[in-house]
């Protein structure tokens, strides 16, 4: 007898799937929750969380990725103005400077680009999210539990300003 997935029933697996009988991401499963068609980018998702979830999704391990299945439900219905867009983005961007603090190549890289530090859409917010998640995956179990940590926070950001946390700031994480 087989079942059909569901919501339910998933498991979450690295990369972009075809349909959930194959698999399915984070975002993935936000649109299966979200009631909309089938896609590693629901259109209810803000596309600043979505790049760092979808990009976490596919740098963690099977069993720490099952941890993000809260957030897939967190996320739905994030999406907001381009305003909110550039402050999550700027957000992560501040995180990844925080880590890389004693990296100087990467503060001269991101002092020679003015924009560097709101890529809100795009190829850029991607590469963002990508070296983001590596490095707080490759910080261990504190790393994991902060990344989890900024999804929260970026998911909690809201237009106008206000959030459910309290403003957020950058992780007191130092990459090694």
């Amino acid at each position: 007898m087989s079942s059909v997935p569901s919501h339910q029933t998933v498991r979450l697996a690295r990369g972009k799937h075809a349909g959930p009988e194959n698999g399915v991401c984070v975002m993935e499963l936000a649109s299966m929750l979200a009631g909309e068609p089938f896609s590693d980018h629901p259109r209810c998702v803000d596309p600043v969380v979505a790049a760092y979830l979808r990009s976490y999704n596919d740098v963690v391990d099977d069993d720490a990725r099952q941890d993000l299945l809260g957030l897939a439900a967190d996320a739905v219905d994030s999406a907001g103005s381009e305003a909110l867009q550039t402050a999550r983005a700027e957000h992560c961007a501040s995180e990844l400077v925080a880590l890389h603090a004693r990296r100087p190549l990467l503060q001269r890289v991101l002092a020679g680009r003015p924009n560097a530090m709101a890529p809100a859409t795009g190829p850029e917010l991607e590469r963002l999210a990508v070296q983001l998640t590596k490095v707080l995956w490759r910080l261990g179990p504190d790393g994991h539990a902060r990344a989890l940590e900024l999804g929260g926070e970026l998911v909690a950001m809201r237009d106008g300003g206000s959030d459910r946390l309290g403003a957020a700031s950058p992780s007191p994480l130092v990459a090694v």
